[in-house]
């Protein structure tokens, strides 16, 4: 059992060093890099390889005996049954066209639940972070999730309608679409900071891996939302993800699931 002392301290040195990974990107941002894609519109640039070998140089440093995940660097097994997540660049597509709604990603597991999570927006100058049970914290003042109750009041988020609809989602998110009151692409991982912080109230994604969610579960869910995958089950390994200010949860829910009848 991990102590709420100890799980600050794990918090405070994510914090500390998503800030400095975020420092890493910022040198390359809007600059000449070097960029090559993995796939279509999926890129990989230099500032992800230097960033997340910076977070793995300094969790061997720190925590040698705990496992680590990465986008770039794949998996490294450890001994402790903890087993950070990183994602040195979420939002790459952003990254390298200039647009600042990039981030940092930087989760931990420990005994397979996903206890800590740092989203550092480096380009915006906001970090939001959290440790389950300690609460969720916006550049040091508490965060919450916003008090919308109706879903024809939400401001909706996705980071691409269009790919929710590619996915298999598309008569669920065209009538989520059609309810809410206004609809953003502002996404990748700050679409789920918009949802922590309470300046949005639902976020989409029809496709994610596990370094895209491990760090935004505890962060949704400690600012009081719900992090789920589109069939409502809180996990971070589905493929997908929907995030909520709680309050929302079953409106969105039941508009998926009647749709998912209806296919």
């Amino acid at each position: 059992m991990t102590s709420e002392d100890e799980l600050r301290s794990l918090l405070d040195f994510s914090v500390r060093i998503a800030r400095g990974a975020g420092e890493i990107t910022l040198r390359y941002f809007r600059r000449e890099f070097e960029t090559r894609l993995k796939g279509k519109n999926d890129f990989v640039t230099q500032a992800d390889l230097e960033a997340e070998q910076f977070l793995r140089a300094e969790i061997n440093s720190a925590y040698p005996d705990d496992g680590v995940v990465g986008e770039e660097g794949g998996e490294t097994a450890g001994a402790s049954g903890r087993r950070w997540i990183i994602d040195p660049i979420d939002g790459t597509y952003s990254f390298v066209h200039g647009v600042p709604f990039y981030g940092v990603l930087l989760g931990l597991e420990i005994g397979g639940e996903p206890s800590v999570g740092v989203v550092n927006m480096p380009a915006l100058g906001e970090v939001v972070y959290a440790a389950k049970g300690t609460g969720c914290f916006w550049n040091g003042a508490p965060a919450r999730v916003s008090q919308t109750a109706a879903l024809e009041d939400a401001l909706l988020l996705a980071t691409d309608f269009g790919a929710c609809a590619r996915h298999g989602f598309g008569e669920a998110v065209a009538e989520l679409q059609a309810r809410a009151s206004a609809r953003r692409t502002w996404g990748d991982c700050y679409g789920y900071v918009l949802v922590a912080t309470g300046r949005a109230d639902v976020m989409l994604d029809p496709a994610m891996n596990l370094w895209d969610c491990a760090a935004l579960l505890p962060v949704v869910e400690e600012a009081g939302g719900t992090f789920t995958d589109w069939r409502g089950r809180r996990t971070i390994t589905s493929g997908n993800s929907v995030a909520t200010n709680g309050l929302l949860f079953r409106q969105v829910m039941d508009v998926v699931e009647e749709n998912a009848k209806n296919t």
